[in-house]
């Protein structure tokens, strides 16, 4: 697991404040998010890239990412829980794989009483560049200038789940 912790969780911030968990999903690799809009600006209080173990069963992935992804809600006790929506290409078994993790981190959102947002990719790359077809590059550098406090150098799922958490506190706000 690569994880990175910028903020720590007993740092609580009270002035018109909104904390969402974003997620980047998968079953190979989970871009995690945790941001928090203070006053119009957002801030970073954690991303990673989870990874799980190639040669495990699906199902063991699974387990191993939704336990992360329990310590994460607990953690940080998000309001909101933000995913980007499932984005079909040409690999169906990885397309099944990732719409199973899917459900398993909205049955964990919900349970932990996350209002959840699901935004499609070219919504995220609309809110964060302006652009429904910007590629991977303009997305970081977007997110880098947006996210004061991002990293300078991540897996590019972290980044995408940073962006994912910035399209839904700019949800949130309008």
């Amino acid at each position: 697991m690569y994880k990175k912790s910028l903020l720590p969780p007993t740092k609580r911030l009270t002035i018109n404040t909104m904390r969402i968990l974003a997620l980047d999903p998968g079953y190979d690799r989970l871009g995690v998010a945790v941001l928090e809009r203070v006053d119009n600006n957002e801030i970073l209080l954690y991303s990673a890239c989870i990874e799980t173990e190639r040669s495990a069963a699906l199902a063991d992935r699974l387990l191993f990412l939704g336990e992360k992804l329990t310590q994460l809600l607990d953690e940080y006790k998000p309001a909101g829980l933000a995913i980007e929506t499932l984005f079909f290409n040409k690999n169906i078994k990885t397309a099944i794989g990732v719409a199973q993790a899917r459900g398993m981190i909205l049955y964990l959102g919900k349970q932990a009483g996350c209002t959840i947002y699901e935004f499609g990719p070219q919504e995220i790359k609309v809110a964060i560049t302006g652009y429904g077809k910007s590629d991977k590059n303009a997305v970081i550098a977007m997110v880098k200038r947006l996210v004061k406090n991002a990293p300078q150098k991540a897996i590019d799922d972290e980044y995408d789940a940073i962006a994912v958490g910035v399209t839904a506190l700019a949800h949130y706000r309008g």
